[in-house]
Parts: C-alpha cells; structure tokens; sequence
C-alpha cells in the first residue's frame, strides 16, 4: 500500500466529526506534509472530508447518492460564505429542512424541529429557542449573538453561524446549491453499474495463455485485464493477443500493457465515448492507487444510456432549457425544427450565447440521425463555420441535413436560419453505437 493510499485509510478510519489537519497527519503516519496535502484534497474529492474557512478541514459522512439533496452544516457554511460563532462539533450532521423566521418568536416556534436549520436575523431571544429545539441558526445580514448562546450552542453541538448577507440572498443560494447536487445526481457514473470485483473474471501477470482458454470456454468472453499480487491493473488480453501464441508463455509477455481504464466516478457518458472511439468491448474500473474494482461492458453502457433517456428530469441544465423549445415542423420533404431565443440562452450582450448554438446543432442533427437508425450515439466531432448575432425573443429556424450515414457514423450539415436570413452554419460528425 503506498503512503497515499494509507493516509486516505487512516482518514476513513476516523470518527465523522473529527478535525485534521496535513502537520497531524503528516506526524501521525511518518510522511512528509506535501504527501498529506496531496491526500487531503483527494479525500476532499471522493466526499469523506470538507474544508470550510476560518473552521478547518473535518471528517464528514460520504453523501448517498439517495440523499445528495440533504446538506451538512459545513456546506452550508461554504454556500453563504458563513462564519461559525459556536457549535463547531456538528458541523458534520445533516440538516433536513430549513425554516425562515420572519414572524414572532411563538408563531415561529411551531415550525422549528429538530434537525432544521433556522434562518433568520439579529433576535438572540429566538437564536436560544431553536437551538433548544436542537435546530442550527444561521443569523443573517452579518450580525452575532451573545456569548450565552454561544456556549449553549457548544454544549448542544448545533451550529450557530453568521453570514453577511440578507435572508433572501441566502435562500437562492442555498436552493441553488441543492439545484445543482439534483443535477449531478441524475449523472449516470461508472459506480452505480459496474460489475465488482467479486464478480469480474480478472488474471494475475504469472498466469499462462492456457488459463485465458480457459476463463474463455468458461465465459465466452474474450478480453479480461491483468493485475499483480496488490490487484493493481497491469494490463489487458484480448483474443487477438493470445492467437497462435503456445499455452505455456505466461500472459505478462502477450497482454496489452498501459491499458485503458476509467475511475468509479468517470460519467457513462464519457465511458462509452471512449469504448465507441477505442472500439472495445470492456473497459476495467480502477480507484486512486490503479487497483481493479471491476469492469463495464459495452452492454451495460448501453442499458444505462438508454435508461437515462427515459428517466424523468428533476433540475434543468442549459441543454435541457434549449430543448425543452424545440418544436418539430418537419415536412416530407426536409427537416426542420424552430426555436425561439429566450433570455437564458443569451451572452451579456443580448445575443444567442455559442454554448447555446452548439447544443442546437447537437440536438437537431442527433434527432435527425435517430430518425435514419435507431440507437444512441456519441457527438465526435462539431465544426461551426460561421454565426451571426441573433437577438433575445427571435425565433430561428433550424434545417438538419444528412450527408451520409454509416453502420459505425453519421455526418450532418446543420444551418440556422432568422428571418429567411442564413445566421450559423455547422457540421456535426457522431459515432453510432450499435445496440
């Protein structure tokens, strides 16, 4: 196990709670302090640590993907920018609801439970109330509390914190913040379908071409990676590696070393590209320290791709508001679609933003591509050869058309029209993934 890999061991082990810093772990395990650092930041990413200013760096509960719309009180430090007045300990908790105190004390009190987090202004009398509710209080519009509160709040392991702005902006900025954990929760990644260890068919550097005969006649499958004693990836064999090659020549001289893999948290989306542009059947699934988790196939890519189609959208990205205003006025003679430029898809000077154009062109030349062969597809290559300004409130005309369609690829010229005037011109070249 390397140092980076034992660190991030040592910072799982730790109680949720607990305050680390790189100068103690770089003590407690022997290691210098930018190894620490560089394994801190990776803990960061998977979820198990969070960094919050003027507070420090504290273990935290790995977020389910069930419930990656609930908040710590640390992220919601992060959010508004907050400073922690007291009740440091439960920072880590997650909080289940958030009240708005805008109403007298009494009124307000049959709102606040335990587990909420009240939002609300300078009223000390209030800020005790809740906490003895076992409620959080962030007090708006920068202002503190008395020192009694404060010790009440140490004592309860509740949070009081302070942010500088008024109760509105923190509401958006909180709604905002869960908005976007919706939307990467509907991000299919490699995690949620792989197959795992305990169910891979993987071989070790000393095993011979005869023990891939083997796992072949076995399986039916035909490549299957490669690790050492420590289960980390060395490499890949295919059929076409062990063919006309004797039995006894051990896998390590034949395999394909370097090979490609992805992480858990890599997007199925970016594991098929990869698969449809390799052309390869099974990608092996790796953590931080290049140890084997599993595998994906391009059967699974494929269940999941068609399965995210038809999932219902809770939190709206920028594609999702472009094609929402799609509409479909194909005749029999062309393709065709119109659209009209709202507000949200222009740049700061009122016209339609490039992003926006892109996503047009994605959208119109993926629909009409599906309509000459069914399955899904990966958008390889688009070339915009020209766009004119078109402003906020116009309506553009979009005319998709196919220049050629092959078992493996599809290749579109997309132009964009306002007002009988050509405004974008592009061409769009995708792969097509057979089912």
């Amino acid at each position: 196990m390397t140092k980076h890999e034992q660190i991030l061991q040592h910072i799982r082990s730790l109680e949720v709670g607990n305050k680390i810093s790189v100068r103690q772990i770089a003590k407690a395990l022997g290691v210098s302090e930018g190894t620490a650092y560089r394994a801190i930041k990776d803990a960061e990413n998977q979820g198990l640590v969070s960094t919050i200013e003027r507070v420090g760096t504290i273990r935290i509960e790995k977020k389910q993907k069930d419930n990656i719309e609930q908040l710590t009180y640390a992220e919601v430090i992060n959010i508004v920018d907050g400073q922690v007045l007291g009740g440091r300990n439960g920072l880590y908790k997650t909080l289940n609801k958030f009240v708005i105190g805008a109403m007298k004390a009494d009124a307000m009190m049959r709102y606040v439970e335990a587990g909420n987090l009240l939002i609300v202004g300078n009223r000390e009398q209030v800020h005790k109330l809740a906490l003895e509710e076992g409620s959080a209080v962030l007090i708006t519009g920068g202002f503190d509390t008395s020192e009694e509160v404060k010790h009440l709040a140490d004592e309860l392991e509740l949070p009081i914190i302070s942010t500088s702005y008024d109760t509105f902006t923190v509401a958006t900025m909180i709604n905002r913040a869960i908005y976007d954990q919706l939307i990467k929760k509907e991000i299919v990644l490699v995690e949620d379908i792989l197959i795992p260890l305990e169910r891979t068919n993987y071989m070790t550097n000393s095993n011979t071409v005869e023990k891939w005969h083997e796992l072949n006649n076995k399986t039916g499958h035909s490549r299957y990676p490669i690790v050492d004693e420590d289960l980390k990836l060395q490499g890949v064999v295919t059929a076409k590696d062990v063919m006309g090659v004797s039995q006894f020549i051990e896998l390590e001289k034949v395999m394909t070393k370097q090979p490609i893999a992805v992480t858990a948290q890599t997007s199925v989306a970016s594991a098929a590209h990869m698969m449809v542009w390799e052309g390869i059947e099974l990608l092996p699934v790796i953590d931080s320290g290049k140890r084997l988790l599993g595998i994906i196939s391009r059967q699974d890519v494929l269940k999941a791709l068609q399965m995210l189609q038809r999932q219902p959208h809770v939190g709206d990205t920028i594609e999702d508001l472009v094609t929402r205003h799609f509409e479909d006025i194909s005749t029999s003679q062309e393709y065709c679609y119109l659209l009209e430029v709202t507000p949200q898809m222009t740049n700061h000077l009122g016209t339609i933003s490039y992003g926006v154009i892109t996503t047009i062109v994605t959208e119109a030349g993926s629909r009409v591509l599906r309509k000459y062969k069914k399955g899904d597809l990966v958008v390889e290559n688009i070339t915009l050869f020209f766009i004119k300004p078109v402003q906020i409130e116009s309506k553009i005309k979009v005319l998709p058309r196919v220049l050629e369609v092959g078992r493996k690829f599809g290749k579109v010229d997309v132009e964009l029209f306002h007002e009988g005037q050509i405004v974008g011109k592009a061409m769009l070249m995708a792969q097509l993934i057979d089912r």
